[in-house]
């Protein structure tokens, strides 16, 4: 149930019905949803798993002048190793400041998992403002402060005569679910019950909700040359946000998402607590789904007459190269491994391509979104493509490499770096999509089309590299049936 006034938001497998175990085929899983009986099944093994607290407190640490306080041992907060590098270093390109960002550990003990540990959070956080003065804190919870049920909300009570600034508990803590886009979901919950307040006015912007803001591949001046022609300015989030445009989300014209496993809660939020519409297009990646994601958001300003003679002019310059490239690519076999949202985009842009579809892999699958409907993005593959082999599987990469030597796809797609080694490991030319604006428009439909062809045609490194790697999987495994571990629940 959503309520964004509860301390708590639900994990995905109560609220949405989520799973991470699956095998079957895409009509069958799409049937089973519409007859609201899905066939979902448990792992009697599993090589690796991911944790929510990463994705809440990743984004969370997105927010340019917010500080986090880790609430668990040291080693939980190596998250902000990566984190940090990354942003700074974004923030830096873009001209943007970080001084008030900081993100600190509590280092939980095993004496303060005997006898508490709030007085040292108190003293963390009051030592965190005290540093940097941030507009806005995030207590992140941990396994351990979970376990020995830690009250977030009493230190909130505590400090708000000593901080004048919102102090936000996060609970992520990663026993809670298996899917860790649970992660995603806590965060923004923290964002709409402590930061977002309710509009003085309503302005022309647009909450974009992504995972970054296009500085690859210059996709940031292409999304401003369509944001001019429809009239309205884009508030990206939550990359690089600032705590004050986090406040005014509420005044928003929109909020579209780039992901909707990502930004589904955020959005549907501000719709429900405050009128904010959520655009429910296709995402804008591939040609079919920039086409939907302009449309809709025209309508918010009545521009449509003018978004559809910016998509004609893109497709007079680009749609004939796009041809050309797809002659090549017709016919050769692709492998999706990414998570619900993006393996549904890049399945269907690898069939606008012509190509052939021989497995998608979700990392987990949401039944429905918030409002109870569908994921659009899944109905739209299920309603127009071929019946696909169709998998659940959370980074089992033990599943990934029994698949691939069996189907031996001509490349593999997918959202993790590692997974996108292993594949190669296997002597299959594979690719990591990682920014999320890499197929946007018809620009970015060329450009991933002629990627995904040097990748097909330079094969060299990766037939080099499989022929020197003693894999860890015996031929024994690789003889198995690739669900042969799932059982039923």
């Amino acid at each position: 149930m959503f309520d964004i006034k509860s301390n708590q938001c639900g994990t995905r497998e109560s609220r949405l019905g989520s799973f991470v175990g699956y095998s079957g085929s895409l009509h069958e899983i799409g049937q089973q949803v519409c007859g609201g009986c899905t066939q979902e099944k448990k792992r009697c093994f599993s090589q690796a798993s991911g944790c929510p607290s990463g994705c809440a407190l990743g984004q969370l640490s997105g927010i340019n002048d917010a500080a986090i306080v880790h609430h668990g041992p040291s080693g939980c907060a190596g998250t902000a190793i990566g984190i940090a590098s990354t942003y700074e270093l974004l923030s830096e390109a873009l001209g943007k400041k970080r001084e008030h960002f900081a993100y600190t550990c509590t280092d939980m003990t095993e004496s303060d998992t005997v006898f508490g540990s709030t007085d040292n959070l108190k003293d963390v956080v009051l030592e965190t403002y005290r540093r940097y003065h941030p507009k806005a804190i995030f207590i992140g919870a941990s396994c351990v402060s979970g376990i020995i049920g830690e009250d977030l909300e009493g230190i909130l009570d505590d400090l708000k005569d000593e901080i004048p600034v919102p102090i936000a508990p996060v609970h992520c803590e990663g026993f809670k679910s298996q899917i860790w886009a649970t992660g995603f979901d806590v965060a923004q919950h923290a964002i709409l019950k402590y930061i977002v307040k309710p509009p003085q006015k309503k302005t022309n912007k647009v909450n974009l909700i992504g995972f970054a803001r296009g500085t690859a591949w210059n996709a940031c001046t292409d999304l401003k040359r369509l944001f001019d022609i429809i009239g309205v300015k884009p508030t990206y989030l939550l990359t690089l946000s600032t705590v004050e445009e986090l406040e005014h989300l509420s005044e928003a014209a929109a909020t579209i998402v780039t992901c909707g496993t990502l930004g589904n809660y955020l959005a549907h939020g501000l719709e429900s607590e405050y009128g904010v519409p959520y655009i429910r297009s296709l995402q804008p990646h591939g040609i079919i789904g920039f086409e939907d994601w302009s449309r809709q958001l025209a309508k918010i300003t009545g521009k449509e007459a003018e978004v559809e003679k910016y998509l004609q002019e893109e497709k007079d310059i680009y749609q004939p190269q796009i041809d050309k490239v797809k002659d090549k690519l017709k016919g050769k076999r692709a492998m999706i491994a990414m998570g619900p949202g993006f393996g549904s985009y890049y399945s269907r842009i690898v069939q606008e391509f012509g190509m052939e579809l021989t497995h998608i892999s979700s990392w987990h699958f949401d039944k429905q979104y918030e409002d109870g409907q569908q994921p659009v993005a899944f109905k739209y593959l299920v309603d127009n493509s071929p019946d696909i082999p169709f998998s659940v599987n959370d980074l089992q990469n033990y599943e990934y490499m029994n698949i691939l030597d069996k189907i031996k796809p001509d490349i593999f797609l997918t959202r993790h770096p590692g997974s996108t080694v292993w594949a190669m490991k296997i002597g299959t030319p594979s690719y990591c999509v990682y920014d999320e604006y890499t197929a946007l428009g018809y620009k970015g439909m060329l450009r991933f089309g002629n990627l995904m062809l040097d990748i097909i045609t330079n094969r060299s490194f990766t037939e080099n590299l499989s022929k020197r790697i003693r894999l860890p999987y015996t031929q024994w495994w690789l003889q198995q049936k690739p669900d042969s571990l799932l059982i039923e629940d």
